[in-house]
């Protein structure tokens, strides 16, 4: 854990490497992974970069893989895993890049030949089915429709005029009237266009040639059963037969340009009436259609041979050429200082020095060289080394759940480390209930049982998948906190059988109003329900106000804790960095500030807590003496000490004489302050508990002034913590920016009698003096800001850890409302009823609270960490460490 609390410490290094053994060094250290180089050519284009050539070549391979896998893809073929992908080959780099595209350059002609045959074959083979279609079709069409039209036409044409108002012949006088109408002349007769048009063209295709012949032909279309494939995108294409009769030279021609615009093909066919000449050619072009599926069959046939062969090593290649352009993008990021030899500069991690050094020294000695390489730490160039973490499968969530706010300052305190903890934790407080927690719980067993570290998951399933442990603790802790409220899908469990009894409750007839009974001595140990809550709670009619108050001042505490937890980092931060100034005069200050009114707070919330009120209170109280309700016997679970006389009777078990009181009998009005023993002040003298919102409240607001005491010296108490409080405000605000402004001016001092020995013509420092007063000017409204933000945001942050109360006491109605009204509305009715009404509650439970609920405490778990947790110490503006590594390059790919 140790390790996870601040980031690997990092090294700055320098390579130095012969030009010859450079791509084998690099492709060791690219195995080892630890290693990050700098740019130290950055005023250069990538095409003025020393290797620009060699990644030109990787960027063509890489094409062509991407070209093999979507011919593959087409096939559906699956990319075989190689075991020996990842292994570095050590062969030169010009010999591994000339050896890829030697055998990658067959391969793509080979396919691409084989895909333009394919194309070409089925166009052809489209065409031959498309002819066939329509010779079908026509044929069908002149067999049954024409006599039924030729017929209509006839009787119709008695009736009318044979020529319309506008000239025009009646377009049903055509070739399927030629039998009636033998007696026109032959120049009446009509032409026919007929072919093929795709079905989604068909609507748009129809209304073009009413539209461009004023309805002036007959258009009929068929559709194919058949389904074509498209040469050019592989997918099945639905078409129809259309056959168009017209009379007109003007209106053949707009039709063929037509057909030509929505890329229909148009097929020439012999008269319908020659029954030969059409049953030969259908009689050929079957034959021909024979012969081009088989050719296509054949085509196809190789085409998947061939990419079955080329699925089993793609990603073998693949892993080839991204290493290599890799390795080759890092040699372009060095320097070529003197001739045969690269310099390159980057960061190490400093566990993994000697680790890298001994790589490059094999790398070198491999390759027979005599210049040996060198690599060496350096002085850092930047003041901020990167951030570097070692995860788990554990860990790797909640890093990455603190890097999506901000990364980690080199060596700052990481807040991963507590959040993989409070997140959680958090989300069980708000989730609480034994039953939705479970289901969460069992959520996060499946994932980590079913994960495979070899799968391959999408970005959705992969970021659930990577959250795995993450929701099992969630859900543990759903579990957890469900347990301390007694909460199973908002029902109470006895399981420790309650403290508490209900008169009738044996035979279910509990009357409203009943008091319930504490079943133990009340104070004895016996009386404590052993874990969480009394079930007797979830009856009770004060249920609601006693889970408010108990939920509420838990939310408190836990915000303030966790605040001033964050607090104590920023102090820890400023102890690592030895800064100073930063301790004294802001960690201590605002952990003054926090401790006098916050934690205070929470004092006061437990110390309630805590005190037998009872027995304060019966302190107070005016007894008969040697009566019903005097003595300790009497009185169980109090230790208080008992007068052995009473003058008149009446008084407090302290002895105070109350005869006079309206309890007593007489007239006189008796406070509590008058017979309470403790004389601690205030109206009741603290016997009778505070409220503790008035009480903090008049801290401020009234000082000195405590209406209800808990403990002797309150007042004064209070008055010095919010003197503390007062006193730390300023010395946040001013103490800093004037310690600083004074570091400057003394640097300033020495810089003029360093600069005024060296050179005494040299100005004066005049201007240096404003330049401190404008640095001063900026320090002040810098810390203005973060005093304001810490002050006001320990107020608003408590406030907003409120969440916590409002989600888990939201939950819990929720549950309470789907399980009455779904539930206990239909229970008692019949079993299809509460079939039904079971249904209905799963249904909303699962939809509602196992979902959205789940997803809504997420968020708001979220905020408070990022918010009011991680803004009292984070910085969050670190450089995350991205190391040249095989292993992440790799792990990137996606087939």
């Amino acid at each position: 854990m140790s390790r996870w609390f601040r980031s690997e410490p990092m090294e700055y290094i320098s390579l130095i490497v012969n030009e010859d053994a450079a791509r084998a060094t690099l492709s060791d250290l690219g195995s080892l992974g630890a290693v990050s180089f700098t740019d130290l050519n950055p005023t250069l284009t990538p095409f003025q970069r020393r290797y620009v050539s060699y990644v030109k070549r990787c960027d063509e391979l890489e094409r062509k893989l991407r070209f093999f896998q979507a011919e593959t893809t087409k096939f559906g073929l699956p990319i075989v895993e190689s075991e020996q992908s990842a292994e570095p080959d050590k062969r030169q780099g010009s010999a591994v890049l000339g050896a890829m595209e030697q055998e990658l350059e067959g391969y793509e002609s080979q396919l691409k030949q084989l895909n333009s045959f394919n194309e070409k074959l089925t166009s052809e083979y489209n065409e031959k089915i498309e002819l066939h279609e329509t010779l079908l079709k026509s044929r069908d069409f002149f067999a049954t429709d024409a006599p039924r039209l030729m017929e209509s036409e006839a009787l119709s044409s008695s009736s009318r005029s044979t020529v319309s108002r506008n000239g025009t012949e009646s377009l049903l006088e055509s070739e399927v009237g030629a039998a009636a109408e033998a007696g026109r002349d032959d120049s009446m007769r009509f032409s026919s266009l007929t072919g093929v048009v795709a079905s989604e063209e068909k609507a748009r295709f129809e209304r073009m040639v009413f539209r461009s012949t004023r309805g002036n032909c007959f258009l009929r279309f068929s559709e194919i059963e058949q389904t074509i494939m498209d040469p050019e995108t592989n997918q099945p294409q639905k078409k129809h037969v259309f056959l168009i009769f017209f009379k007109s030279t003007a209106i053949e021609a707009k039709l063929k340009k037509i057909c030509d615009a929505f890329s229909a093909h148009r097929y020439s066919l012999p008269e319908m009436s020659d029954d030969a000449a059409v049953s030969a050619m259908l009689q050929a072009n079957a034959a021909e259609l024979g012969d081009s599926h088989a050719v296509l069959t054949k085509n196809q046939d190789t085409r998947y041979r061939l990419c079955q062969l080329l699925a089993g090593h793609v990603m073998r290649w693949t892993f080839i050429v991204v290493k290599e352009k890799a390795v080759y993008h890092t040699l372009n990021m060095m320097k070529a200082d003197v001739s045969g030899m690269l310099r390159g500069e980057g960061w190490v991690i400093a566990s993994q020095l000697e680790t890298a050094r001994d790589t490059v020294t094999a790398a070198h000695s491999s390759m027979d060289i005599a210049m040996p390489s060198l690599l060496e730490k350096v002085p850092q160039p930047w003041p901020q080394p990167p951030t570097h973490f070692e995860t788990n499968a554990f860990t790797y969530a909640y890093q990455e759940f603190v890097n999506t706010y901000g990364v980690p300052r080199y060596r700052e305190a990481n807040p991963a480390l507590f959040t993989a903890a409070t997140f959680p934790f958090l989300f069980g407080v708000m989730y609480g209930d034994i039953g939705h927690g479970s289901c969460l719980f069992a959520a996060g067993c499946y994932l980590i049982w079913s994960y495979n570290p070899a799968g391959k998951y999408d970005e959705m399933l992969g970021g659930v998948m990577s959250a795995r442990y993450m929701l099992a603790m969630m859900g543990f802790f759903g579990i957890y906190a469900g347990f301390m409220y007694n909460d199973y899908f908002s029902l109470g469990l006895n399981l420790f059988t309650s403290r508490w009894y209900y008169s009738g409750e044996e035979d279910g007839e509990v009357e409203g109003g009943t008091v319930a009974v504490s079943t133990q001595e009340y104070g004895s140990s016996a009386s404590i329900y052993p874990f969480g809550l009394d079930p007797a709670w979830h009856i009770s009619t004060n249920e609601l106000l006693f889970f408010n108050s108990f939920k509420m001042k838990l939310s408190v505490i836990m915000g303030i804790i966790q605040m001033f937890m964050g607090t104590c980092l920023k102090g820890a931060n400023a102890l690592y960095f030895g800064e100073k100034l930063d301790f004294f005069f802001e960690f201590l200050p605002m952990v003054a500030f926090a401790a006098s009114l916050f934690v205070y707070m929470i004092v006061l919330i437990v110390m309630k807590w805590s005190i037998n009120w009872q027995e304060r209170m019966l302190s107070a109280t005016c007894l008969e003496f040697g009566g019903d309700t005097w003595g300790a016997d009497n009185n169980p679970g109090t230790d208080l000490e008992w007068v052995d006389a009473c003058d008149d009777g009446w008084c407090t078990p302290a002895g105070v004489d109350c005869s006079n009181s309206i309890q007593a009998g007489g007239d006189e009005q008796v406070t509590t302050a008058t017979m309470c023993p403790l004389d601690m002040g205030g109206s009741g003298d603290g016997c009778q508990p505070p409220n503790l919102i008035t009480t903090l409240i008049n801290i401020a607001l009234m000082p000195g002034t405590v209406d209800e005491p808990m403990y002797s010296g309150q007042p004064g108490t209070q008055n010095f913590l919010l003197l503390i409080a007062f006193v730390s405000v300023p010395v946040l605000l001013f103490a800093k920016p004037y310690l600083l402004s004074k570091q400057h001016e003394t640097h300033a001092e020495e810089e003029r009698n360093s600069h005024s020995s060296d050179a005494p013509l040299a100005a004066g420092g005049g201007d240096d003096h404003g330049g401190d007063e404008h640095g001063f000017g900026e320090i002040l409204i810098h810390q203005a800001i973060e005093t304001i933000e810490f002050v006001l945001g320990m107020v608003s942050n408590t406030a907003s850890y409120l969440r916590l109360w409002a989600l888990s006491l939201a939950h819990s109605k929720l549950a309470g409302v789907f399980w009455e009204k779904a539930m206990l509305s239909t229970i008692n009715m019949n079993f299809f009823a509460a079939f039904i009404g079971f249904g209905i509650f799963a249904a909303t439970t699962t939809s509602v609270l196992l979902m959205m609920d789940v997803l809504e405490c997420f968020l708001h778990a979220l905020r408070l960490h990022w918010v009011e947790f991680q803004n009292k110490f984070y910085k969050a503006d670190g450089v995350k460490f991205a190391p040249f590594s095989f292993k992440n390059i790799i792990d990137a790919i996606t087939f």
